[in-house]
């Protein structure tokens, strides 16, 4: 059980930082272009898509991608509280 705990939230936490890598491509002139960004792109964006349809931009700021960071680290403690009722 605490095997199976552990390698979810070391998933969670590396989808985490590949959502971050990905926020941070959008910084870089043709970043999310490249092969390593539209690979990263194919990962990221079924999830932040999401999340960009409920919260608008503002002005040309999107927030989106902190509330779906923010939605991985709830998973990520819903499923540390899930695994300590066992």
């Amino acid at each position: 059980m605490v095997m199976l705990h552990n390698f979810i939230q070391q998933l969670l936490s590396l989808y985490m930082i590949v959502v971050i890598i990905y926020i941070f491509m959008s910084w870089f002139p043709n970043a999310r272009e490249s092969s390593f960004g539209q690979i990263i792109g194919r990962l990221v964006e079924p999830y932040l898509q999401p999340f960009r349809q409920i919260i608008p931009p503002l002005g040309m700021i999107d927030i989106s991608p902190i509330v779906a960071i923010l939605a991985l680290r709830m998973a990520s403690y819903g499923i540390t509280f899930i695994f300590n009722m066992f």
